[in-house]
């Protein structure tokens, strides 16, 4: 759990603001309320579930060692990503249950289509963002 100032500073280091789409995966009972609640706040609703059918500008991703393949669920968040939109790979840190090594992030991510940008601390989680390469203009 963070503060809720705590968690206000976290919406601008994930880059989350108003009326975005914000997707959440992995959700489970060690999920950080306080910065899910954060979020919802900043949009202005609720986070949109797996099931949805929007096109998603954010996709927070809550992993933790164990939860299976990392490759397999970044492919299944990034079906409904818009363009520019973006992951958050959300993992316990280190010397927390279910810590994910950064390196399994850093493999993970290229084979799923994907380059890391940056990292952020999010209190007992870190966040790696990662987003879709830019396409190149066609040569002529």
């Amino acid at each position: 759990m963070v503060a809720a100032a705590d968690a206000q500073s976290y919406i601008q280091k994930l880059g989350i603001t108003q009326d975005m789409a914000v997707q959440e995966l992995g959700w489970d009972e060690d999920t950080d309320d306080e910065l899910r609640s954060a979020v919802e706040e900043v949009i202005g609703g609720e986070m949109v579930d797996e099931d949805s059918d929007e096109v998603i500008d954010v996709v927070l991703l809550w992993w933790r060692d164990g939860d299976g393949d990392l490759v397999d669920a970044l492919m299944d968040a990034i079906g409904p990503l818009a363009d520019e939109g973006f992951v958050w790979v959300l993992t316990p840190k280190t010397g927390q249950p279910g810590h994910v090594e950064p390196s399994e992030i850093a493999e993970s991510a290229p084979t799923a289509g994907l380059t890391q940008t940056s990292a952020a601390n999010l209190g007992s989680w870190s966040g790696s963002r990662l987003v879709q390469p830019k396409a190149r203009p066609a040569k002529r």
